[in-house]
Parts: structure tokens; C-alpha cells; sequence
């Protein structure tokens, strides 16, 4: 890399949804999240061994695991937080305890590799994407 590249080149990449009232909101990529998560519960699960492949594969799908469970509450709280709007909450009362209790699900699925966590992970994601899909009708 030359010395004008280097200097050219952001130090840090940050990705975020801009604060600008877009509308462009959509809890797809949280429903496939909470599916990885629960995909690499079974892999991990799956592995038997104590060699070098098997414990790699065991940390990288930790990794993923918990990489995805973290993206699902990133997602969640964007549309959660930017998206709906009192009207909505009054068609759907017990949002607000809904999405605490996803959050708290994708917060056990990083600390854990539990497959109840997970498919109670991605039906709670499911229903929250119901709820969301019914308020753009």
C-alpha cells in the first residue's frame, strides 16, 4: 500500500442505519441472524473431538454464534427504536416487553450454546417481524 493510501484509508470502518427518516427498515436480516445462531448450536453440538480441526471449528462457530446474536439486537433496536411510533404501540401493547425479552434471548445465546435459547431466539425475531410487517399494512 503506497503512503498516500495509507494516509487516504479510514483507520476504523463503521457501519450504523443513518438518523435520517428513510423509512427503509426491515427485520430480514435479524430473522437470518437468529437462524445462524441457531445453525451453529447444532453445529457445535455436532463436534466430537479434541483435535486442532475440531477446536478451531468449535471457536469459529462460537464466533459466528455470537457475532449473529449481537447483530439480532442490533437490528431489533434499530427498528424497535427508530422505526415505531406511539400508534403502533397501541395496536401492540406489550411491544415494549416483547423486544426486552428478544433482547435479553440474543444476550443468552452469546453467553450460551443452548438450542431451547435458540429456537426460542428466532420465534421471538419471527413474531417480532410479524408485528413489524402488520404496522406497514
Amino acid at each position: 500500500m503506497s503512503r498516500l493510501s495509507r494516509w487516504l484509508a479510514p483507520s476504523i470502518t463503521v457501519q450504523a442505519h443513518c438518523d435520517i427518516p428513510c423509512g427503509i427498515y426491515d427485520p430480514h436480516e435479524a430473522e437470518v441472524a437468529a437462524r445462524t445462531v441457531a445453525r451453529m448450536v447444532e453445529l457445535i453440538n455436532g463436534l466430537d473431538g479434541n483435535d486442532t480441526e475440531t477446536r478451531n471449528k468449535f471457536n469459529r462457530c462460537v464466533r459466528v454464534k455470537e457475532d449473529h446474536a449481537e447483530k439480532v439486537k442490533r437490528e431489533v433496536q434499530i427498528i424497535w427504536s427508530d422505526y415505531f411510533k406511539p400508534e403502533h404501540l397501541e395496536a401492540h401493547p406489550d411491544l415494549h416487553d416483547k423486544v426486552w425479552k428478544l433482547l435479553k434471548l440474543a444476550g443468552k445465546n452469546k453467553q450460551n450454546v443452548d438450542a431451547e435459547a435458540a429456537a426460542q431466539l428466532q420465534a421471538a425475531v419471527k413474531e417480532f417481524s410479524e408485528i413489524f410487517w402488520a404496522t406497514k399494512k
